[in-house]
């Protein structure tokens, strides 16, 4: 009734900036495009020797869980991982399996690591998406640079971005959920921590003890408690794959759970989102689904 489609369609080419804001952007569809990123030189440079080359023994921020899941709700807190500093060749080693590790490492700092920590391969990409940054007239607010085991996982969440989501190499799995599926998603509150490692290796969950709860989803969309969360049910999730030299457009808002082929590589654009009308009507049917869940 509202218009969102059955599956994830498909453009052949980057749109221009007027059609892709009514046609994508003031509806809040996703797409994947096609031959949007086909010139980049990183599509045919960034191989394992390539980026041991230029990148190598910079020593970079890694995320390091004991299962994968960080920025995740386990054992009734929302933990994050342990930010480790390694060398970038070192955490290549472990991706190719040349070391082995019972943990589960992850390039994912989401505050346009792409730009402040791997600036050496901006020029491989672009800065920005020109006809996206005309359509909504600014800049993107971050830039991100993903690689990682195919252990790694992103948890059902949201984002306040207009994402676009572009594979260099292998392929993401993204499962979504429009916005006008907030009241079949449990959201609970939780107190958030961080994995720290211990003397003997293994891992410990500590507190942020002077930290606010986190509101989060414990679901699991691939495989989801209905008897825990019957609401469930009735959410309709699409499904999609983004493959090497493809671009999805992940509209502002839209929930996402995202796994990875092994060692895939991403890049990603956040287009801080309008505080317009869509966000009113969001925060509208999320007090309405709080208020409901209190009677």
């Amino acid at each position: 009734e509202l218009g969102w489609p059955e599956s994830v369609p498909y453009l052949d080419r980057p749109p221009s900036p007027l059609e892709f804001y009514r046609e994508w952007v003031s509806p809040n569809k996703p797409c994947i495009i096609r031959n949007a990123i086909s010139h980049w030189p990183a599509l045919k440079k960034w191989t394992s020797a390539y980026l041991r080359e230029v990148v190598g023994p910079k020593v970079v921020s890694v995320a390091v869980t004991p299962n994968g899941y960080a920025d995740a709700v386990f054992r009734d807190r929302f933990v994050m991982p342990e930010e480790r500093q390694m060398p970038f060749m070192n955490f290549l080693d472990i991706v190719e399996k040349k070391v082995t590790s019972p943990n589960v490492f992850y390039v994912q700092k989401q505050c346009s690591n792409l730009t402040e920590e791997f600036p050496e391969l901006v020029c491989d990409v672009q800065p920005d998406i020109p006809w996206m940054s005309e359509a909504l007239g600014k800049k993107p607010d971050a830039v991100n640079f993903w690689l990682g085991e195919s252990a790694a996982v992103t948890s059902l969440h949201k984002d306040h971005y207009e994402n676009l989501y572009c594979v260099i190499s292998g392929e993401k799995y993204f499962l979504l959920h429009p916005p006008s599926d907030r009241p079949f998603i449990p959201y609970e509150l939780y107190q958030p921590a961080t994995y720290h490692v211990s003397e003997d290796g293994s891992f410990e969950i500590v507190d942020e003890t002077t930290a606010e709860k986190v509101p989060w989803i414990p679901l699991d969309p691939l495989n989801p408690d209905l008897e825990l969360y019957p609401e469930y049910a009735q959410a309709k999730p699409l499904k999609c794959t983004v493959k090497a030299g493809e671009m999805l457009y992940l509209p502002s808002l839209w929930f996402h759970h995202v796994q990875q082929s092994h060692g895939c590589i991403a890049v990603n654009y956040w287009y801080d989102m309008e505080y317009d009308i869509k966000y009113s009507y969001y925060q509208l049917l999320d007090c309405l689904t709080k208020a409901v869940k209190m009677l």
